[in-house]
């Protein structure tokens, strides 16, 4: 069980990475956004349910593991807020690489209420909510920016 999660939680070791663990992270969750982009949206959407369900799980059995809160290597989270960024994105590298930059600043700059809940949510809901809502807010920005460019 502790591969299992730690395989999952470090997104197959990218979490290990020793610079931007986070950045590498999301990087990697490209893939799995080019292999869900082809579901219609509603099945893509329903997708995003169990998967944070998952990385939330995975979480908090992985701070247990590694003895650190919200540990850097620690980077399904990230997978999980691409993700909900990439939501409805008609698929291009533009919007891949727009909407991996978008997340990352969200997730790096924590716009409320993604702040409060780094700071007062315990164990893997905390981990990966406020990826989540890091990933709201960009994917709304994206689907602006990719609606005017």
């Amino acid at each position: 069980m502790r591969r299992f999660v730690v395989l999952f939680a470090t997104w197959w070791g990218t979490g290990y990475s020793p610079i931007a663990s986070g950045t590498v992270g999301t990087l990697a969750a490209i893939p799995l956004y080019l292999l869900l982009v082809r579901l219609p949206i509603p099945y893509y959407l329903l997708s995003l349910i169990p998967l944070t369900l998952f990385s939330c799980w995975v979480s908090g059995k992985a701070e247990t593991i590694f003895n650190e809160k919200d540990s850097g290597k620690i980077v399904i989270d990230e997978v999980v807020g691409y993700l909900f960024t990439m939501a409805g994105v008609p698929l291009s590298w533009g919007g891949v690489i727009l909407g991996f930059f978008l997340f990352r600043f969200f997730d790096i700059v924590k716009v409320p209420p993604a702040n409060i809940i780094d700071r007062r949510m315990k164990n893997g809901w905390g981990v990966v909510l406020d990826d989540v809502v890091a990933g709201l807010y960009a994917c709304v920005l994206l689907h602006i920016l990719l609606g005017v460019i």
